[in-house]
């Protein structure tokens, strides 16, 4: 592993609950031109050290009754793009950083979950594949 590894390497999203989701939705798509996807907007950039390299950013309402933000009670989550989550992780839990559950990986990426301070929950992840093809 490379000391490149186990670092922060950008936001990777907004996530946030909504009280009406679709009529939010509606209004950015129709409004600001947001390619929602289902489940959120995608927008893809270059690498910034791999200019080969496609990343996403994703914008990501949730139903005002989601569960997913849990155990914190606040009403978003901050996601944290990462460059090797275990290492990360790893150089965490020494520093006294609790992790919430296990990591998760699917095709898009791994996930992990910490808490902050003040209650925040943050998702840190580490990207795989592509990003999703955005309708034209």
């Amino acid at each position: 592993m490379s000391d490149t590894e186990g670092v922060i390497t950008g936001v990777g999203g907004i996530f946030f609950k909504c009280r009406d989701r679709e009529n939010l939705v509606s209004w950015y798509q129709d409004k600001l031109g947001f390619p929602f996807d289902g489940a959120g907007a995608s927008f893809v950039f270059r690498e910034d050290d791999d200019p080969e390299k496609l990343g996403y950013f994703v914008w990501g309402p949730f139903k005002r009754e989601s569960e997913y933000f849990r155990p914190s009670g606040k009403e978003f989550m901050i996601n944290l793009r990462v460059r090797g989550i275990e290492k990360l992780l790893e150089r965490l839990k020494k520093m006294g950083v609790e992790q919430i559950g296990e990591i998760e990986e699917f095709e898009y990426g791994k996930f992990a979950w910490i808490m902050d301070p003040e209650g925040t929950k943050i998702e840190l992840w580490e990207q795989l594949g592509d990003p999703p093809m955005m309708d034209e």
